[in-house]
């Protein structure tokens, strides 16, 4: 059995208490990590939550800890780490990093955990890769929160962005990416408060990249972004939009409005998705640091939406 890295006590001590961990395999030869907290019980709702680029579970540490101080029903709280980042595996070959083998990996976790009756939640690229995961496991969704992500594919005459625009570049941005750690070292930002990201929370998100030949996902992640209609994710990012569309249960998006990213996509998605509760806030691209309480405030919503929708359809 593959045993989870050790983290150093400084970084462990920055999760909320009761840390289950473990490493599965997901086929390819690789193995991703998964953090667990709350109930162990089978009637349990299991809320899954992904994070996106460069990022890893360590996100989502105040979001679960505003769960675990009060949520009825209870939660089984799940957090993976995307492969090639945190403490999963980290392939060094840029090319296995496709939407479908990320969808394919987490959509591996999601069966060998046996997860039904889920809450979903994404943000970055977590947005995608999770809603590719569930296309063909949407019988087992009962509601989704969606953060500051795009689910779909862009609108024809898009223009990238300039970070994506720049990880294209030929050698400097393999030099800023791999070499100098980037974007890792310089997430605060894209933050609506430039110093929630400072201090050990700027090394937590350093810790499981510290090394040059960990840092392959960063850069082959940015380039998975479209910088074209004829982009080899845009098919599989069809697939992610026609999944959250044709989704009948409740939804709720928690928007940070200062992200320099993906801040004025808010518009397209309440477009997209009118039947969702919308909130919007002040915080950037990581808003889990800046606004968990509203987060956690959408996923406890969310869970009693549904079980209200189940108990008046019985």
């Amino acid at each position: 059995m593959t045993v989870p890295p050790r983290m150093p006590r400084w970084l462990e001590a920055m999760f909320p208490h009761g840390m289950r961990r473990r490493m599965i395999d997901v086929g390819d030869g690789l193995h991703m990590h998964v953090a667990e907290w709350g109930s162990e019980a089978e009637d349990a709702r299991p809320v899954l939550m992904v994070h996106g680029n460069p990022s890893w579970g360590f996100l989502y540490r105040k979001v679960v800890a505003d769960l675990l101080a009060g949520s009825s029903p209870p939660l089984r709280i799940v957090v993976p780490d995307l492969i090639g980042l945190g403490c999963s595996d980290k392939p060094r070959d840029a090319s296995l990093c496709t939407l479908e083998n990320h969808g394919r990996w987490l959509g591996a976790v999601i069966d060998a955990l046996d997860l039904h009756d889920l809450v979903w939640v994404g943000q970055d690229w977590g947005g995608p890769i999770g809603l590719h995961a569930l296309s063909s496991r949407l019988d087992r969704v009962s509601g989704m929160v969606i953060l500051n992500t795009v689910p779909g594919p862009p609108r024809e005459g898009f223009i990238a962005t300039h970070f994506h625009r720049f990880s294209r570049m030929p050698v400097i941005s393999d030099i800023v990416f791999r070499g100098l750690g980037f974007p890792q070292n310089a997430m605060t930002t894209a933050q609506g408060d430039k110093t929630s990201i400072l201090g050990r929370a700027a090394l937590g998100y350093w810790w499981p990249l510290r090394h040059f030949r960990d840092r392959t996902a960063p850069l082959a992640l940015a380039r998975m972004v479209p910088d074209s209609m004829h982009h080899a994710s845009i098919p599989a990012l069809r697939v992610c939009q026609e999944t959250v569309t044709s989704f009948r249960g409740p939804i709720a998006i928690v928007w940070g409005d200062r992200d320099p990213v993906l801040g004025s996509v808010i518009g397209h998605l309440k477009r997209l998705l009118p039947q969702a509760t919308v909130t919007r806030t002040s915080a950037g691209h990581f808003l889990q640091e800046e606004v968990p309480g509203p987060i956690a405030d959408a996923i406890r919503d969310v869970v009693l939406r549904k079980d209200r929708a189940d108990r008046r359809a019985s």
